[in-house]
């Protein structure tokens, strides 16, 4: 009919939501309400969209007649057949180069203390997926995320732990996967088993619970992956070949500084126990390798959807669940400046709550590459910017960490590795102010050179 703001929101919303629902009416909000946490913790969890007409907001209704509804129990434990975990155990028992991927469902299924157990149990290398950082911390001897493109590539049996095969993990397909390789997939979601390869086993349950019976069968048939086989030898080698590449580049003088030296510096100072945010294209990227997590659920990026903007809406709502639950926690948001750029304004809502979050902005003037001062004004001199300028290129210079001075945080502009690190320990010892450290790098600074593209053609 054209109503103000007249939107098919509920429709709209089910394209990414477990559940999109207007309540038909006050006295069913309740039920409805009830309905949205259950269904978004039970299964594989996911966000549900609730709806609230506007003509509700200053409607009444009688108390009595609210149908009150009491909160749901939790969720059910569901386990995988014996016939499968059994299967399962054996494969792992044959195989010759084994690697265990554990996914952000293992995070939300809190099976840290068990998969870390399997780990210790069964010596397997293991790799997480970006959001699965710190289920096993990340500087555990089996972590193999420093030579992730082999241990992908040359696995012969992979164990996928709560992740899926989706383009973050290649759909575990040819070039990035042996063409024979053996998939044993565990997940909560029945739907999931089978996407884009047909699993050698398949264990439908919790995460949580269906690797304790992982471990119950190991008990049986104790199986303990040797150190020293070929396979250890052929990831070692690489870790520390991958791992000498980034320190020589972390370690570099010149100015500006790149990527690695910058992440380096961050590394060294900030709190092992930090809520960790990043978002931006190369930000992002290098900050999965050189940022580790030491616990679970503590990192948050742009996920699945590689969704750009989301960075400081997630540092918002962690700071906000650490100041009820772990006030001593710091949340550290790592963002690309075009990232920044989405929804840098939320600045003001993080000043406006007095949120001690830190935002480093790791500024290369564009997005993967952008042009230096000089450049810019070169460009320029081949007419009006709107068509002589690359749409990659931002400004150059940009004073991001004014618009936190503005709204009453501290802002720093950052060049050199000095003074990074003395802004990030200033930053670290204010505990009540809000903080944006605006660091430029190099323009031209990229990861260092890649076995694969991300965008291989297994990623279309």
């Amino acid at each position: 009919m054209g109503a103000f703001q007249e939107f098919p929101q509920v429709e709209a919303a089910r394209l990414y939501n477990k559940l999109s629902v207007r309540p038909s009416s006050l006295e069913a909000i309740p039920a409805v309400i009830e309905k949205a946490v259950r269904t978004s913790i039970y299964g594989r969890p996911g966000s549900c969209y609730i709806d609230i007409p506007g003509d509700f907001v200053n409607l009444q209704v009688n108390k009595s007649s609210v149908k009150y509804v009491e909160c749901c129990p939790p969720p059910p434990i569901s386990t995988a057949e014996h016939s499968a975990v059994s299967e399962a155990v054996s494969i792992i028992a044959h195989a010759k180069q084994p690697l265990l991927i554990i996914g952000k469902g293992a995070a939300y299924s809190r099976a840290e203390n068990n998969i870390r157990k399997l780990v210790d149990l069964s010596g397997l290398p293991f790799l997480p997926t970006p959001m699965a950082k710190g289920v096993v911390p990340d500087n555990h001897p089996n972590c193999v995320a420093a030579a992730r493109s082999t241990a992908l590539l040359h696995a012969d049996v992979i164990i996928l732990l709560g992740a899926r095969l989706n383009w973050i993990l290649h759909f575990g397909l040819p070039p990035r996967f042996r063409q024979d390789v053996k998939v044993i997939q565990i997940d909560i979601c029945a739907e999931e088993m089978g996407n884009n390869v047909r699993p050698a086993a398949m264990l439908l349950g919790d995460i949580n619970a269906v690797t304790k019976q992982l471990l119950e069968e190991f008990s049986k048939r104790p199986l303990k992956y040797p150190s020293n086989s070929e396979w250890w030898k052929k990831l070692r080698e690489k870790m520390l070949n991958n791992e000498e590449r980034s320190k020589d580049l972390a370690l570099q003088k010149s100015l500006p500084m790149n990527y690695y030296t910058v992440f380096h510096h961050i590394r060294e100072l900030v709190p092992k126990d930090c809520i960790l945010v990043s978002e931006g294209a190369n930000t992002m990227d290098i900050g999965r390798t050189m940022l580790p997590n030491y616990h679970p659920r503590q990192r948050l990026d742009a996920g699945t959807f590689g969704t750009m903007g989301v960075g400081l809406g997630f540092a918002i709502a962690a700071a906000l669940v650490a100041k009820d639950r772990t006030p001593e926690k710091r949340v550290i948001c790592i963002e690309g400046d075009s990232a920044f750029g989405f929804s840098g304004m939320e600045v003001e809502t993080i000043c406006r709550y007095n949120l001690p979050i830190l935002i480093i902005v790791v500024n290369n003037n564009g997005i993967y590459t952008g042009l230096d001062a000089g450049s810019w004004k070169e460009m320029l001199q081949y007419g009006d910017p709107v068509t002589s300028v690359p749409p990659v290129s931002l400004l150059p210079n940009a004073h991001y960490e004014e618009i936190m001075s503005a709204f009453g945080g501290k802002g720093y502009f950052v060049n050199t590795p000095e003074e990074l690190q003395n802004a990030v320990k200033a930053s670290l010892a204010d505990k009540q102010t809000p903080s944006l450290i605006n660091v430029m790098i190099d323009p031209q600074s990229e990861r260092k050179k890649q076995e694969f593209p991300w965008l291989t053609r297994s990623n279309l």
